[in-house]
C-alpha cells in the first residue's frame, strides 16, 4: 500500500511517499520549493521584460506569489487574472481590482493566451510530482490515497476579520471532535467556507485514489507527537515555529486543552515564551493575541500545566524553529535526558519524528488518513508505531 503526502508551506512544499512493504524511516520524501514560491521567481524572472501575464487556475497560497503579482501590477504591466485565481490576493474581487489587475472570464481568456505569458496557479500539482517520481523509476500508478496540507483562512465575510473567522472555525472543530484528526476530511466533506482547502480539491482533478486534506499546523503538531521522547508524554506543548504562522497546542489525555496563533514575523522569543506560560497556566486569552496581530487563542481548562517534571518544557517543530535555540544556547538535551534552565527560559526539546523534522506534517497526514479512511488505520498505525516493514525495497517493487 502506497499513500502520496504532501505539505505545502510558504518556503517549501515538504512530501513524503508511504509504503507499508517499508520501515517507514525508508519511504522516499522530496523538500522542494513551494508553489507559491515557484510563481514568485518566475514572476520575478518576467519582470524586466515587461510582458503582460495571465493568471488562470485556482486560490493558491498567497504571500509571496502575491507579493510578486502586486509588484507586476504596481510596475505600470498588465496583469489579468481569472476571478477563481484572483481570490489568491483577496477574497474580496473589487479589492483585487483597485490594485489594477484586471478580472477576466473565460472568453477573454482565450482571446488574450497568444498575447501575454500564462501561468496556472494551483496548490497542488499532482502531475508535476508524479513526473518527478517517475523521473526516477517510481510509478504513482498504484497509490491507495494522497494527503495534502495547506493554511487556510476560510472565507471571512465581508467585514470579518479573517483572523477572527479562523479562530470561529478552530473553536468550532475543537468542540466538535476534540483531535487534531478534526482538521482533516475526505476531499468530499470540505466545508464551503475553507476555500483554500476546496481549491486544491478542484485542482486535483481525476486522482487515482481517494484524496484527504488537511489544515498545515495542526498536521506538523499531529507528526510531531512521533518523536519517541514526545510520545511518551500524556500531557504536552508542542509549538510550531512556521514561516508565517506561529501555532503552540496543548495537549492533554482527553484531546486539545488550548491552542494560539500568531504571525512570526510579530513575535521575537520572550513574547512567545511569555504566551505559552499562559498557555500553560490557564489566563491565555483570546484578546492577548488577537490584539497584538496575531490570530488568537482558545483555552478549554483553567488546570495549571507544570514546567519541569520532564526533561524538558515544551516540544518544537516548524522551519523557524531555530528561534527557540537562544533558550539553551543550541543543546539538544536529549542525548543524556537532562537540560537546565537558562535565564529563567522555557527548555525546548526539537522532536524528530523518525528522524525528520522538515516531514513531521507528513507524518501527521498519515495519521489523519487513517482516521479518515479506516480500511487502510491497521497498515498506517502499524508503521507509525515502528511495526513491520522492511529495511529496503524488494527488488520487485514498484
Amino acid at each position: 500500500m502506497k499513500i502520496l503526502t504532501v505539505d505545502i508551506g510558504t518556503g517549501t512544499q515538504d512530501i513524503f511517499l508511504y509504503d507499508s512493504n517499508l520501515d517507514i524511516e525508508n519511504g522516499f520524501k522530496l523538500v522542494l520549493p513551494s508553489p507559491t514560491m515557484m510563481v514568485h521567481r518566475r514572476l520575478k524572472q518576467s519582470l524586466p521584460s515587461r510582458t503582460p501575464i495571465l493568471l488562470s487556475g485556482h486560490q493558491m497560497g498567497g504571500g509571496p506569489s502575491a507579493w510578486a503579482i502586486e509588484e507586476y501590477a504596481r510596475a505600470g504591466i498588465p496583469v489579468y487574472m481569472t476571478s477563481s485565481a484572483a481570490t489568491t490576493i483577496n477574497d474580496e474581487l473589487e479589492k483585487v481590482e483597485a490594485m489594477g489587475i484586471r478580472i477576466v472570464g473565460e472568453e477573454e481568456v482565450k482571446g488574450l493566451r497568444s498575447k501575454v505569458e500564462s501561468l496556472e496557479l494551483k496548490d497542488f500539482d499532482f502531475e508535476l510530482i508524479s513526473r518527478t517520481f517517475n523521473d526516477y523509476g517510481v510509478s504513482l500508478d498504484d497509490l491507495s490515497a494522497i494527503a495534502v496540507a495547506v493554511f487556510d483562512h476560510g472565507n471571512a465575510p465581508a467585514g470579518v476579520s479573517d483572523r477572527q473567522f479562523r479562530f470561529d472555525y478552530l473553536d468550532e472543530r475543537i468542540k466538535a471532535k476534540n483531535s487534531l484528526s478534526a482538521f482533516a476530511y475526505l476531499s468530499n466533506d470540505v466545508p464551503n467556507i475553507m476555500t483554500r482547502l476546496q481549491s486544491v480539491v478542484d485542482s486535483a482533478g481525476e486522482l487515482p485514489c481517494p484524496l484527504v486534506v488537511m489544515d498545515t499546523a495542526p498536521a506538523a503538531v499531529l507528526g510531531a507527537g512521533f518523536d519517541p521522547f514526545v510520545a511518551q508524554r500524556k500531557q504536552k506543548i508542542v509549538c510550531n515555529v512556521g514561516n508565517f504562522h506561529t501555532l503552540a497546542f496543548r495537549l492533554g489525555e482527553k484531546g486539545i486543552e488550548g491552542v494560539f496563533e500568531h504571525h512570526t514575523g510579530e513575535i521575537d522569543l520572550p513574547k512567545l515564551e511569555s504566551l505559552i506560560r499562559k498557555l500553560a497556566d490557564g489566563s491565555l486569552k483570546h484578546e492577548d493575541v488577537f490584539n497584538d496581530m496575531g490570530h488568537g487563542a482558545l483555552m478549554y481548562t483553567d488546570e495549571v500545566f507544570e514546567f519541569g517534571k520532564d526533561d524538558f518544557d515544551i516540544v518544537v517543530t516548524g522551519p523557524r524553529r531555530s528561534m527557540f535555540r537562544n533558550a539553551d544556547d543550541g543543546r539538544q538535551t536529549m542525548d543524556n535526558g537532562q537540560s537546565s534552565i537558562v535565564n529563567g527560559r522555557l527548555r525546548p526539546y526539537f522532536a524528530v519524528p523518525f528522524g525528520d523534522m522538515m516531514i513531521a506534517g507528513c507524518f501527521g497526514l498519515l495519521a489523519a488518513t487513517a482516521e479518515i479512511l479506516p480500511g487502510l488505520g491497521e497498515a498506517i498505525q502499524r508503521s507509525l508505531r515502528g511495526e513491520g516493514g522492511r529495511g529496503v525495497a524488494p527488488w520487485d517493487a514498484g
